[in-house]
């Protein structure tokens, strides 16, 4: 066994992010994919087409497409508020 597989031989995936460096990015990245599969979930458990929900948030349907790309990350807080609230939900956000 070379020395890089005994490097993270028994820890977990999270401590390979950390010691890569790459951690906060990728929790960034995974809280948004997350956000964006949530919203899409529950436009589709009430029935709302992206015209709709666009429609409801006051804002276009290429601002929701941004929103529900989860590889983009240049969504505002207003904006996602917004989307929570057009859905009956709440945004929470934390320090960690």
């Amino acid at each position: 066994m070379t020395n890089a597989k005994k490097k993270h031989h028994g820890s977990n995936f999270e401590s390979f992010l950390e010691e890569e460096g790459i951690l906060e990015e990728a929790s960034f990245i995974a809280g948004k994919k997350i956000i964006a599969a949530q919203i899409a979930a529950e436009m589709k458990k009430k029935g709302l087409t992206k015209t709709a929900m666009a429609a409801k948030m006051q804002t276009t349907r290429a601002q929701l497409d941004r929103l529900l790309d989860p590889d983009n990350d240049s969504v505002t807080l207003a904006t996602l508020k917004r989307a929570a609230k057009t859905l009956g939900k709440s945004l929470r956000l934390e320090l960690a």
